[in-house]
């Protein structure tokens, strides 16, 4: 192999070794939480097509719902969800794989990025394609003892409901997926190499990342250990572990939300719920009863008044916010000044609370009608979305606090003697130093 061929054909390498490794971890995730949930009793051998539509729509994937009953039935559905459990795992190993062979280098051009970059995006939709492809499925739908049960029964018109990838739109979302990714990658990494043009703007973007990042990592944590202890005094660990393995950041990044004041909206109707605390299930259902709006608002004041734990959730966001501050003003060179920090963390907080909200929301709906009889809307319907203005100012605001008070914690570590300033580019590795983060 001739020493210009070999960094690219490395370059596809590690892109196929990464590409393979994410599909893999997500795939692996996925299937024990559904299996946890359920699915694994599915008829007609569904659970593969089940397990490919999670790894899907965690990888960006968009999945179309259909249903019917022939010229007999009209159906109306709509999902619209990310399971972020698998979506996280993921993206940190294609990120982590896609950062380890760039970490001897303390400069690298943007061709050498993009040579680094290209195979492995080009590779992802590759692979994007070939689970959209296994992405279908068809299922009977039971009606019960209703009148649309008996007359589907001798019509022999039995309703269904299924699923299909929309090919064009995963590909699409897809790239956006993985472009967001390795672009997050690269600002939270601070040993990752950045443009000759771009290292001065190392300082005022990446210990911020970093601390966002590690702010939404501590909460996961924190999840996993509540999930296991609810799992293991409560019963239903099965379903429990499930929601762990499908959802947990669905749940724990917009309690994060919550607790620097931010709000959601939303609702729950019909048989179908969400796999939510019982107080949030309450206030979701709490719509158009009485004087309620046709979709309740969810903060803090709204769970506490049905559950007084829910002020729990300011003083865990006050905390860690704090610690968020303090570790991005610790991985921050020492000449950074207060004000700096503030609008850092503020601006790298209000984007995290950006992606979060967009992330986190679902809407699902189903409806059928049968002959005309039955509404299409009846079966169910499920909302959960952010008030986005809210939600990213007092994200902002946040920020801003956490990051000013974080920075006037001692810079004795900032200044130790043979400590490398965050500002600086990593050294070029010898020839024997390892090549690990």
């Amino acid at each position: 192999m001739s020493p210009t061929t070999a960094p690219v054909a490395r370059a596809w390498r590690d892109a196929l070794v990464a590409v393979l490794a994410g599909f893999v971890v997500m795939a692996v995730v996925a299937s024990a939480g559904l299996a946890l949930a359920g699915a694994g009793e599915l008829p007609g051998g569904a659970f593969p097509h089940v397990v490919a539509v999670v790894v899907l729509m965690a990888a960006g994937g968009s999945v179309e719902v259909t249903g019917g009953a022939g010229f007999l039935a009209d159906a109306d559905a709509s999902l619209s969800v990310l399971p972020l459990s698998v979506s996280l795992a993921g993206a940190l190993t294609v990120g982590w794989l896609f950062l380890r062979p760039l970490h001897n280098r303390a400069v690298a051009g943007a061709r050498e990025l993009l040579a680094r970059a290209v195979p492995l995006v080009l590779l992802w939709l590759v692979a994007l394609t070939g689970v959209a492809l296994l992405s279908r499925q068809n299922f009977a739908v039971s009606t019960g003892d209703s009148v649309l049960g008996d007359i589907g029964e001798v019509l022999d018109a039995g309703p269904t409901v299924g699923f299909e990838a929309a090919i064009p739109a995963s590909l699409g979302f897809g790239l956006l997926w993985i472009l967001g990714l390795l672009l997050i990658s690269l600002l939270v990494s601070r040993r990752a190499p950045l443009p000759a043009g771009l290292v001065r703007f190392h300082a005022a973007v990446r210990p911020a990342a970093f601390a966002v990042v590690a702010l939404l990592l501590a909460y996961v944590v924190i999840g996993i250990g509540v999930g296991l202890v609810v799992a293991g005094t409560r019963g239903h660990a099965d379903r429990t572990l499930a929601v762990v393995l499908l959802g947990l950041p669905n749940l724990v990044w917009p309690a994060l939300t919550l607790g620097f004041g931010g709000a959601w909206e939303g609702q729950a109707e019909g048989p179908f719920g969400l796999p939510v605390p019982k107080v949030l299930d309450e206030v979701l259902r709490a719509t158009g009863q009485g004087s309620a709006p046709d979709l309740s608002t969810i903060d803090v004041a709204s769970l506490a008044e049905r559950d007084s734990r829910a002020w729990w959730l300011v003083v865990l966001a006050v905390v860690l916010l704090l610690g968020a501050g303090a570790l991005a003003a610790t991985r921050s060179p020492a000449h950074v000044r207060p004000w700096q920090h503030a609008l850092h963390l503020a601006v790298a907080l209000a984007l995290g609370t950006l992606v979060v909200c967009l992330l986190a929301r679902i809407q699902a709906q189903f409806g059928l009608s049968l002959l005309g009889i039955g509404d299409a809307s009846d079966l169910g319907e499920v909302e959960l979305r952010p008030l986005l203005w809210r939600t990213v100012g007092f994200a902002f605001l946040a920020g801003a606090v956490a990051g000013f008070l974080g920075a006037l914690l001692p810079r004795r570590r900032r200044n130790e003697p043979g400590r490398r300033s965050p500002a600086e580019p990593a050294r070029p590795a010898g020839p024997t130093t390892p090549t690990g983060r």
